[in-house]
């Protein structure tokens, strides 16, 4: 089999089940994927979602696998994934995004161009379903799980990576290195990252990492995140996960410390300015949740 499409899921029982169709609508021989559908303890009737996909005529019931892990963590589904996957690419998908015609395809041509490439990550279109907010930057944007790196098909060279909604493995790496640490990710509630940019760094000692615009998904972004509260608080876990990561000493932090004040001063001078006022919340938010990740002061 050529492709696994895996998707991830807690809790998104219709934003699964467009996800899936979205995949199964692909301009691609249906002999050679699969879509795996990895349920992380959800409680919303996503397995029956999931079953009627199975129980329709045509490819479904071939086509579609569903795998539940009572494990909590994004992480420990990706691995999950892995383990199941009979691919020879793995392509992640978030539950809720949405592949676009020659998704599939496209990604399975850049591996297939160069064996030595071990990982190609697609862009990443927003649905802003309250709106895009006029007070976040551009820069910012990719906080929202927003990409396009390009407009052709290149290598990403470090630090630059592909995002998790949008990204695929060859599945022979995994039996070099271990798959995502699952120390890092989200689990429930929480907004800890980092696992993608962490597994994807290992995978450079041998591998490398491009991206194709061709391969293209629309993301949706719900309209409770559409707020600064939540930009903030996941401005804050960026912090906490730059800490848990570990790539960086108590110099960094006490480098972080120093920005807090400034930071403060700035603000009070573009209170009246609000893209300039998030600015400079994001860098107290960061330095807060990177000295909190370090100290250990969080949950």
């Amino acid at each position: 089999m050529k492709v696994t499409a895996a998707i991830c899921t807690h809790n998104r029982a219709r934003d699964t089940r467009e996800a899936v169709l979205s995949v199964l609508e692909q301009q691609f021989d249906y002999l050679q994927y699969e879509v795996l559908v990895i349920d992380n303890r959800s409680t919303d009737g996503t397995e029956a979602e999931v079953r009627k996909i199975q129980a329709m005529s045509g490819i479904g019931a071939e086509r579609v696998r569903y795998v539940r892990e009572e494990k909590l963590g994004l992480s420990v589904s990706r691995n999950r994934a892995i383990k199941e996957a009979r691919g020879e690419y793995i392509l992640f998908l978030d539950d809720d995004a949405i592949a676009k015609p020659g998704w599939m395809g496209a990604i399975v041509d850049v591996f297939e161009s160069d064996p030595a490439i071990g990982c190609v990550g697609g862009r990443i279109d927003p649905i802003w379903e309250g709106g895009e907010p006029a007070w976040l930057p551009d820069a910012f944007k990719t906080l929202y799980t927003v990409l396009d790196y390009s407009p052709r098909v290149m290598e990403m060279e470090s630090p630059r990576i592909p995002f998790g909604a949008n990204v695929a493995f060859r599945a022979s790496l995994f039996r070099q290195y271990a798959p995502f640490r699952e120390d890092l990710g989200r689990v429930g509630s929480s907004l800890l990252s980092n696992e993608e940019s962490e597994l994807i760094e290992r995978i450079r000692q041998s591998s490398q990492v491009y991206y194709t615009p061709h391969a293209a998904v629309d993301h949706k972004i719900d309209k409770s995140r559409i707020s600064r509260k939540w930009f903030l608080r996941r401005v804050y876990w960026q912090g906490i996960s730059d800490a848990a990561r570990g790539s960086r000493g108590a110099a960094y932090m006490t480098k972080q410390a120093l920005k807090i004040g400034p930071a403060l001063v700035m603000l009070l001078f573009s209170l009246a300015n609000p893209r300039k006022q998030i600015i400079q919340l994001r860098r107290i938010q960061y330095s807060n949740g990177y000295i909190a990740g370090r100290l250990g002061w969080f949950k």
